[in-house]
């Protein structure tokens, strides 16, 4: 598996995989709205602190991570996506390990942290077995066709790489 950068020839790609309001809400939240379009993604990756990258898996394209730049040493880990059919693999979880070694190594981060939709158990768990802990949960600030929707906060400390 690899993280590639992730280009203007990927959107279509993305479009095409975010093909729900629901799963548009769940990968991006307030971010994007649904309809994903070419123009959203373009403005949104043009931004400084983000890095977006297209995740392959012996040569075809699997899912979709961002890392976004809180501060010097602090990285967002967000938009984590692993297509439809390629779900139930481990995929998820090798494309974290690898997120998190490139923040590591290639931005010297040494916190990463991220927000999951608290029912979304099954990357709670994926999360946790690579060491991230839920530091807090909100209720109330996001809410989706009329369902208020809790959100968790998590992180994880890096060490320093010398």
């Amino acid at each position: 598996m690899e993280l590639t950068a992730f280009e203007e020839s990927d959107y279509q790609q993305l479009i095409n995989w975010i093909d729900s309001k629901e799963l548009n809400y769940l990968w991006g939240g307030p971010a994007y709205t649904f309809p994903l379009s070419y123009q959203q993604i373009k403005h949104h990756c043009a931004q400084e602190a983000a890095f977006p990258f297209l995740v392959k898996h012996e040569g075809k394209n699997v899912g979709f991570i961002e890392l976004f730049q809180v501060s010097l040493s602090e990285f967002r880990v967000c938009r984590v996506f692993i297509a439809n059919e390629f779900r139930g693999q481990g995929l998820a979880q090798e494309m974290m390990r690898l997120i998190t070694q490139k923040a590591q190594l290639d931005f010297n981060a040494n916190l990463l942290t991220l927000n999951v939709f608290s029912h979304n158990e099954s990357a709670i768990r994926c999360y946790e077995k690579l060491g991230f802990q839920i530091t807090s949960t909100q209720a109330g600030n996001r809410e989706f066709e009329g369902k208020v929707w809790e959100l968790s906060a998590m992180e994880k400390r890096l060490e320093r790489i010398a």
